[in-house]
């Protein structure tokens, strides 16, 4: 991924149109860490716009969940790109019922692969 796991802290969060992935620097003052998730997210929501999944295949050895649904309706969801104080996220979001219910598919896996402990209900 090109940061340090031990050095960042990743969130897997549902909303009712999507979601998103959210990685920061534990340590506000690491600004290499925080340089590096936001090259590496940038990256990343290109990639997922353009219905390429690679990454995560990768890393999980596996298709992850709703990724198939995803890249069918890869013009129905957008993704984009932010800027947090630690780090970056990637706001996932559409109007379409199906894919909406993929990308939570999606995210309730890295949730659960991951072990975040971040919700798997939408708050």
């Amino acid at each position: 991924m090109g940061f340090s796991h031990e050095k960042t802290t990743h969130h897997f969060l549902l909303a009712k149109d999507g979601g998103a992935i959210e990685v920061e620097a534990n340590d506000a003052k690491d600004k290499t860490s925080r340089d590096q998730i936001r090259g590496h997210l940038t990256h990343i929501a290109k990639m997922f716009a353009a219905g390429n999944f690679e990454t995560p295949m990768l890393i999980h050895d596996q298709v992850p969940p709703g990724v198939p649904v995803m890249q069918q309706l890869k013009a129905e969801i957008d993704y984009k790109f932010e800027q947090t104080a630690k780090g970056a996220r990637i706001r996932i979001f559409s109007s379409n019922a199906e894919a909406i219910a993929a990308v939570h598919e999606f995210l309730k896996f890295q949730i659960k692969d991951h072990h975040t402990g971040d919700p798997i209900e939408i708050r």
